[in-house]
């Protein structure tokens, strides 16, 4: 992978979730290579950013830095080393959020025992207990911890809890990503969601967490879905046209210790296609959102849901992957439709 490539596929998503510009700027000149471990590595240079806004107290700009040093993979012990650094400046900032925050380990039935699953609870100061639960995930390289802002704002704007994770083979996951394996952690997260609050469960899913709310919302296993750049047929054909090192990082998530070659990822991506489920007419209420310029995710994956019932498709214009040059407009329309579904999931709830 070239950083300065994966630097122009991901600045706008550097800046817009809170870190300066000038210190972006800044680690991006100092950067020379993705993998060396002395000055000018990625890891290195990001963790520098990381550990001067530590010093100074600046726990969550400190978190932002250290998810950059560890992304887009745990390939390494740095990178490992980077992940617990950013868990131990995110609790740190936890006080300063504007919302409540907790943080569990669920031990959660896998493959016929069980595997330890690290939950990020937020909700409002003042939430009743009788509300929704929304599970809620990143993707393969970015994991609950990298969408916290969007949480947050979710759980304060909707007025309900918010359970994030990290999906099979990504983040604090210590099991590979496959889609039955992954699925069964996702409705493990799904069952303990109904504890929490109503037992109305809504669920969204960004990137490959998209796949996974895709699928409990085919399944009807939740209330309401939001499907935001998701993958779910078309793209588990073209593992010889990924991307930005996607063949790399995807490879990570579904358990290969090597560079994998096309064949290897095409003969693990046939089991993942979700058109047994597509095939179905019954499902939860879903809203699918999409760019129509995504590299990563063909159009077909979003288009393949019109015509469904209770089901809203966008495929926005002149963005990309998830949509993201447009959250400004995205993510509250986003919003809106998840409070409006999960009402009617449940409308006997307190103001």
């Amino acid at each position: 992978m070239d950083a300065q490539e994966l630097f122009g596929e991901r600045y706008a998503q550097m800046v817009n979730t809170g870190l300066p510009v000038a210190d972006v700027d800044a680690v991006r000149a100092a950067i020379t290579d993705m993998w060396s471990e002395g000055p000018g590595g990625w890891v290195q240079e990001w963790s520098r950013l990381a550990s001067g806004y530590a010093a100074t107290g600046s726990h969550q700009l400190a978190a932002l830095a250290y998810g950059w040093a560890k992304f887009p993979v745990l390939a390494d012990e740095f990178k490992r080393a980077a992940l617990a650094s950013r868990l131990e400046q995110y609790q740190l900032a936890a006080p300063g959020f504007g919302v409540s925050f907790w943080r569990e380990v669920l031990e959660l039935p896998y493959q016929g025992g069980t595997t330890a699953v690290p939950v990020h609870v937020l909700a409002p100061f003042d939430l009743p207990p009788d509300k929704p639960v929304v599970i809620a995930s990143g993707g393969v390289d970015t994991w609950k911890m990298d969408v916290h802002t969007l949480l947050e704002l979710m759980a304060a704007q909707l007025r309900v809890r918010v359970l994030a994770f990290d999906i099979a083979g990504t983040g604090e996951s210590q099991v590979p990503m496959t889609p039955d394996g992954g699925a069964q952690i996702v409705s493990g997260v799904i069952a303990h969601a109904r504890t929490l609050g109503n037992g109305v469960v809504g669920h969204l899913g960004i990137s490959m967490g998209g796949y996974f709310s895709a699928r409990s919302g085919l399944a009807g296993e939740v209330d309401a879905t939001v499907v935001l750049g998701g993958p779910v047929e078309h793209a588990f054909t073209r593992a010889g046209s990924l991307r930005f090192g996607m063949d790399g990082i995807v490879g990570n998530a579904i358990g290969f210790d090597h560079q994998p070659t096309p064949e290897e990822l095409s003969a693990k991506f046939a089991d993942f296609s979700l058109r047994p489920l597509l095939d179905e007419d019954t499902n939860a209420p879903m809203l699918v959102v999409n760019g129509a310029d995504d590299v990563h995710v063909p159009q077909e994956d979003t288009l393949v849901f019109q015509e469904r019932s209770d089901t809203d498709v966008q495929l926005l214009p002149d963005t990309g992957h998830c949509a993201v040059s447009k959250f400004p407009e995205v993510i509250p329309a986003i919003l809106d439709w998840l409070g409006s579904a999960l009402d009617k999931a449940n409308p006997q709830v307190t103001p």
